[in-house]
């Protein structure tokens, strides 16, 4: 189990790859922009500092995928409160109707069966466990219900009625945000190769017209023009990221 979703640490085999991967790519980029091999084998070296990002951006996606599956596990929750069941016979349903749906393994069916041990074994409060679930997720729209459900269950309003409009209310706001993207999607697919169409036409120059750009490797002035090429195209990867980038 997941104990905090906002961080993500690699494995054994996910650190392999993004090094090697990472290592060959920077040192690929060293090389297009001062055909030295040896500052290539160096400047491969600072995908280290890469890590901390490719974490973020995992952490970022095993996010979304939560609050995807979290919007079937809402379908199912509804529907069992609002046949008259309680919290924690919807949970323990919820976890066998969303069985059919994924595997074991997947985030959701892993909160799911762990509460349904809590529940069916050591008699723990759906209350407490929702609590958990919505504090580790770090998730807005998880946290919305979970406090919309525990305030009306201290409370004594309405149940069925209360989480069948906060479901509804939630899971317009995943539609909404599902159509943001989709709608982003092409324009930061469009930002990305923008941004690194300038790797792309040194790459192209290198290949059909070497001699063209030969000055710029030699001497301290081309060197010193391909350093400045070199960062303002990683600024430009920065900024192109950064603007297409929407919160929602």
């Amino acid at each position: 189990m997941i104990r905090n979703y906002s961080i993500y640490e690699l494995n054994g085999k996910e650190k392999l790859a993004f090094y090697l991967i990472g290592y060959l790519a920077s040192a690929f980029v060293f090389f297009l922009f001062y055909h030295n091999p040896f500052l290539s084998l160096l400047g491969g070296i600072l995908i280290i500092k890469l890590r901390p990002f490719y974490e973020k951006y995992r952490a970022s996606e095993r996010m979304k995928k939560l609050d995807i599956q979290f919007k079937d596990l809402l379908y199912s929750l509804s529907a069992s409160v609002a046949s008259g069941r309680h919290m924690s016979e919807a949970v323990l349903e919820a976890c066998d109707n969303l069985s059919v749906m994924y595997p074991e393994s997947e985030l959701i069916m892993v909160e799911l069966l762990h509460m349904k041990r809590s529940i069916t074994e050591n008699n723990e409060s759906d209350s407490v466990l929702l609590l958990d679930f919505a504090e580790r997720s770090k998730s807005e729209d998880i946290s919305n219900f979970v406090q919309v459900y525990v305030t009306c269950r201290s409370m004594g309003g309405d149940l069925e009625k209360v989480i069948s409009r906060t479901a509804d209310i939630i899971t317009e706001k995943m539609n909404i945000k599902r159509e943001i993207k989709a709608i982003t999607a092409q324009k930061k697919l469009e930002g990305r190769l923008i941004a690194l169409m300038p790797l792309a036409m040194l790459l192209i120059l290198n290949l059909l017209s070497p001699s063209y750009i030969a000055p710029l490797y030699a001497g301290l002035s081309g060197r010193l023009i391909m350093t400045v090429c070199l960062a303002l195209s990683l600024w430009g990867v920065f900024l192109m990221e950064k603007i297409s980038t929407v919160e929602i």
